[in-house]
């Protein structure tokens, strides 16, 4: 794997040691594992309006070429792969590539799933129609630099989806004290509340990465239903944006 300016070693350490975690709806990832419906729900839903695409139809993303940056063990990158996406998966944590390999052979599903970054793969003059970019840039060590990348990586007219968590005295509570401290769903220092940016900051630095923002909504947890789903006005903790490439 390339070295990159925006990897954070101790942010990569911690996945690491969570890896062989991924596809384990009770274990470490069980809030990603809740979570994924409503992430693919809103994926699914702008790459559709942006590419015109028919989601009913059996293939309705093919011919598109998509990257799953940060994609862990392949919660996003195998549901995108089944609807047609020719998926690339890119990941820092080396532990991660190997679990996510064996789970797409097990499921019959061809990705191609790399250790690298996303500095590396623009570099290399990697280009995709759609980059999936969740809930990495609160664990990069420069998030501008590191959305920029993402911005060389899209094709002119490309869409990138971007998750992140907002920085509030909500989201420590929720996030960190509610999900590391109390569930413990995540092992303590997991998140670093920190590093967490609000949505105006995080469309600012879209912006000076240029990319055009065209979305952006929130991802809420219902306790009484156990369930999470898309808001348009309660982007207080879970947040997720959609961004185009102009030219």
């Amino acid at each position: 794997m390339e070295s990159s300016s925006t990897i954070d070693p101790a942010e990569v350490a911690k996945f690491e040691a969570m890896a062989a975690e991924w596809w384990n709806p009770h274990g470490k990832f069980k809030p990603l594992h809740q979570m994924n419906p409503c992430r693919l729900d809103y994926i699914t839903q702008q790459i559709a309006a942006e590419f015109d695409r028919d989601l009913s139809a059996p293939l309705p993303f093919e011919g598109l070429r998509l990257l799953d940056i940060g994609c862990g063990g392949g919660l996003l990158s195998e549901p995108m792969a089944r609807l047609g996406a020719e998926v690339i998966g890119a990941d820092a944590a080396p532990r991660n590539i190997p679990v996510a390999k064996l789970h797409a052979e097990q499921s019959g599903l061809a990705i191609d799933y790399r250790n690298t970054t996303a500095e590396a793969l623009a570099a290399a003059g990697e280009r995709f129609d759609v980059v999936l970019n969740m809930e990495v840039v609160e664990h990069v060590a420069d998030p501008l630099t590191y959305l920029t990348a993402c911005r060389e990586l899209l094709k002119p007219g490309g869409l990138m989806i971007c998750s992140t968590l907002n920085r509030n005295p909500k989201s420590f509570a929720m996030a960190i004290v509610g999900a590391e401290w109390v569930m413990r769903w995540l092992p303590k220092g997991t998140h670093d509340w920190s590093k967490f940016i609000t949505p105006d900051e995080l469309y600012d630095l879209i912006r000076k990465a240029g990319l055009d923002p065209v979305d952006r909504k929130g991802m809420v947890f219902n306790p009484v239903s156990w369930s999470w789903s898309l808001s348009t006005r309660d982007l207080s903790v879970n947040y997720v944006t959609a961004s185009v490439r102009r030219t």
